[in-house]
């Protein structure tokens, strides 16, 4: 390797260090307040019952579910938008309306208003996520993506660790004709409308808006970056909506569908199931809340590093949704023993959770650009709506059979068929990443 070369080699890796501290961080904090704001409805719950007679598990899990319907209509035009015309004004637009509604949830009184709010949250949130996975594209290349979109995403578990013992302490602000509800919604959401403000200032759409970079490491940067969208376009051609009906991209989205099914259908029942089967307080509850996310970031972290490692994709999605699967079958077995049933839930966690990034490294291996930015949305819309299914699914079983089980044993199944259609599809082997 010639002198130049060697500095190029070095300017592309302070690039890369310095786009992971300057914007991963920030990244990471948005999304811990989006997907708090989205699932400390189950939180909520434990309290909101009392004070709402109206609120049933039917009415929680179908309204619940109700987000996700709502998240499809912005999550592919969010994606093109960032592809297109940058993050900033996407995330701004979205984290401040989410915030809003979501403050606007503490003032709900019947059935209609909890399904509306929850839907117009979900609409709000939609462009989120699948812009921040585009977004990542613009400054990492594939080496990095695994890793990248690690950091990102742990942010869902790291969220359910920090915000049961949060949200937990402002069930009790009973103050100024609020109840600590209805405080909890309204405390989670100034944040996320302050923090949307900011991100006009603070992140760069691309390489070349960087103000903490040298020319010599923008340089470098972009140039890596236009040589591998080179690479994958001169092997893939394809239009948005031929890549939106491309057979493997409706299998993945098939595949994300039954995933998500399982991860809310979990997460947002498990609060409950551990005080209904254990009869424990609340305090308790929420220590117990912090033990199956700190398993999933752990699960993340590893995944996503020994995924860019190792080059390979597919068997870091498989794995972990097996192990998933197994375990979330085996929790209704574990009922009368509280350290068996923590133990499968903490596993059935990590596995739910670890197969993502290895996941989302999978459609930039199919398409590339717009085709990719689009694909990715689409995956996430229809993906997302198996938020809808297992929440209401949980409910509504719960509501006609008295038990949890058989919801628990349809979401182990939704795990197996996503781990399946990954593993045959032929995308994510060692020498495709």
């Amino acid at each position: 390797m010639s002198a130049t070369d060697g500095m190029a080699s070095s300017a592309l890796d302070r690039a890369r260090s310095k786009a992971f501290w300057h914007l991963l961080p920030l990244c990471f904090f948005c999304y811990v307040l989006s997907y708090v704001d989205r699932t400390n409805i189950s939180i909520a719950k434990l309290t909101m019952k009392g004070d709402l007679p109206w609120f049933t598990d039917k009415v929680f899990g179908d309204g619940s579910g109700l987000f996700f319907p709502g998240y499809v209509v912005l999550a592919i035009p969010g994606a093109l938008i960032v592809e297109r015309w940058g993050a900033r004004k996407l995330i701004t637009g979205s984290m401040v309306c989410w915030g809003i509604v979501a403050g606007a949830m503490a003032f709900i009184s019947s059935p209609l208003q909890f399904y509306v709010f929850r839907f117009l949250l979900g609409v709000a949130e939609a462009g989120f996520f699948p812009g921040m996975i585009v977004f990542l594209t613009h400054w990492f290349p594939t080496r990095d993506r695994a890793r990248a979109t690690a950091t990102l995403i742990i942010a869902t578990p790291f969220s359910q660790i920090v915000s049961p013992k949060l949200s937990g302490a402002m069930l009790h602000m009973d103050m100024l004709g609020l109840k600590g509800w209805q405080w909890m919604f309204i405390n989670w959401a100034v944040p996320a409308v302050v923090l949307g403000a900011l991100i006009l200032l603070l992140l760069p759409d691309r390489p070349s808006e960087a103000r903490w970079l040298t020319a010599e490491e923008r340089d470098a940067l972009e140039q890596e970056l236009a040589r591998e969208r080179l690479a994958r376009a001169g092997k893939q051609k394809m239009k948005v909506l031929e890549a939106l009906t491309h057979p493997k991209v409706l299998l993945l989205a098939l595949a994300y569908f039954l995933a998500v099914s399982a991860n809310y259908g979990l997460e947002f029942f498990l609060p409950t199931m551990l005080k209904d089967w254990y009869k424990l307080p609340l305090d308790t509850i929420t220590w117990l809340l912090m033990l199956p996310p700190a398993a999933a970031l752990t699960g993340q972290l590893f995944a996503g590093w020994h995924s860019d490692l190792r080059k390979e994709r597919r068997l870091h999605t498989v794995v972990p949704l097996l192990i998933g699967a197994v375990t979330l079958v085996l929790v209704s077995r574990t009922q009368g023993a509280l350290a068996l049933t923590m133990a499968c839930f903490v596993l059935a966690a990590a596995g739910i959770k670890s197969y993502q990034p290895s996941f989302w490294a999978l459609p930039p291996l199919l398409l590339s650009e717009a085709a990719a930015a689009g694909s990715i949305g689409f995956i996430n819309a229809i993906g997302n709506l198996g938020g809808a299914f297992g929440s209401s699914m949980m409910g509504r079983v719960r509501t006609a059979t008295g038990s949890y089980g058989g919801g628990l044993t349809v979401l182990s199944v939704a795990m197996l068929a996503s781990a399946a259609i990954i593993f045959f599809i032929g995308l994510g082997k060692r020498t495709e990443s």
